[in-house]
């Protein structure tokens, strides 16, 4: 079906719309009419600068720098943003490892599962008998990711005694957690002061 063309006006169609229009006023009298000498005149305003979005290509072509996996912050900043419990001359000798510790726990090579209930139990006995001063040595753990899909979290027991220590069933006995001076281990160990036996 074929579309019927426009008819156009017929020349008394045309007399009524001139009459209508030199009778008509505009709605808004305040916006000036565009006079097109002028228009042609002015020079158009100059658009902002925007940023060319590199193609697929390029932006292969592009380093892509390494990404780094931080799952925690790292227990020596959130260790010595707390505050010191004991007393203050014992904590500086103890931090510049002028205190020699009564007993020592070392965590090589065990596993989570492993490394909790050994710390438990201890922190317990220690606590038991009277010490006030113990070392835990935790090992500052794998270097480097496996490269695995899923990354891991370096020194995954550096991170989780200081947690065990301040949220376990031990939490209690513990007066004080720093990372232990260079000579005893430094950030792969931690000093662990106990508190008085009642």
């Amino acid at each position: 079906m074929s579309r019927r063309k426009p008819r156009g006006l017929r020349p008394e169609e045309k007399d009524l719309w001139a009459r209508v229009k030199q009778t008509a006023e505009p709605l808004h009298n305040s916006i000036p009419k565009a006079d097109s000498s002028s228009a042609a005149l002015t020079p158009p305003k100059k658009l902002a600068q925007y940023t060319r979005i590199p193609t697929s290509l390029e932006r292969l072509a592009q380093p892509v720098p390494p990404t780094t996996f931080d799952f925690a912050p790292r227990p020596e900043d959130v260790l010595s943003n707390q505050p010191v419990a004991m007393d203050q001359q014992a904590f500086k000798k103890m931090k510049r490892g002028k205190l020699r510790p009564e007993a020592r726990l070392d965590l090589h090579g065990m596993t989570m599962a492993q490394a909790h209930p050994a710390l438990d139990g201890f922190i317990r006995n220690a606590h038991s008998s009277g010490k006030r001063l113990i070392l835990v040595i935790t090992g500052k753990g794998k270097e480097r990711d496996d490269g695995g899909p899923i990354p891991t979290k370096l020194g995954v027991l550096r991170h989780q005694v200081p947690q065990w220590l301040a949220h376990g069933s031990i939490r209690n006995l513990v007066l004080q957690v720093t990372p232990a001076s260079t000579n005893y281990g430094g950030s792969g160990a931690y000093f662990v002061y106990l508190r008085r036996r009642r």
